[in-house]
């Protein structure tokens, strides 16, 4: 069995630049820039047969590579908490065009489809009953957060190896957008 996604990979001076967001909030379990990401399309735990189903879908697909924008920070809440901290992404057409892609090319060799609606964010933190004081006051110290445009020209197949600090993510396969 394997655990895959597929993602954007970020650049490493865009990492750099979220790295440096981290910090002030405490019960926030900061996830390492080398993992930062924007999830696509979250596949799970596969056979190995059905990883490469998926790959062989994912590398038929056509799309136009596009910039891709960060701006804003905000919270996801599980049972009306905060449960992870995480950097926006400006509305971009060609993500979304991308992201559909990604999902029908998958739903086409079986995978069932996404219940959720795409949201495109990198996360930054997980958190664990953070003081709501401090989180506000990330949040409002940094909702102005702009990163400049980045050059997308491909997504990647992860596969994810869950761990006792955090998941090791390793990229299976690359697919060029362009």
């Amino acid at each position: 069995m394997i655990r895959l996604f597929v993602a954007l990979d970020l650049p490493q001076p865009l990492r750099a630049r979220l790295a440096l967001l981290a910090g002030g909030v405490p019960g926030a379990r900061w996830i390492s820039a080398e993992n930062y990401h924007l999830t696509l399309r979250f596949i799970g735990e596969i056979p190995g047969y059905r990883a490469e189903e998926a790959d062989l879908a994912l590398s038929a697909l056509h799309a136009p590579g596009f910039s891709l924008t960060l701006a804003g920070v905000g919270t996801f809440e599980k049972a009306g908490r905060p449960a992870a901290l995480w950097v926006g992404v400006e509305r971009n057409p060609a993500l979304d065009h991308l992201q559909a892609k990604v999902e029908t090319a998958l739903q086409r060799v079986g995978f069932a489809a996404e219940r959720r609606r795409f949201m495109p964010h990198v996360s930054l933190a997980r958190l664990d009953n953070p003081p709501g004081e401090k989180l506000a006051a990330f949040l409002q110290s940094h909702n102005l957060f702009r990163a400049p445009p980045v050059p997308i020209a491909h997504f990647t197949l992860f596969s994810s190896r869950l761990g006792k600090e955090q998941a090791v993510y390793t990229a299976e396969a690359d697919y060029a957008l362009g």
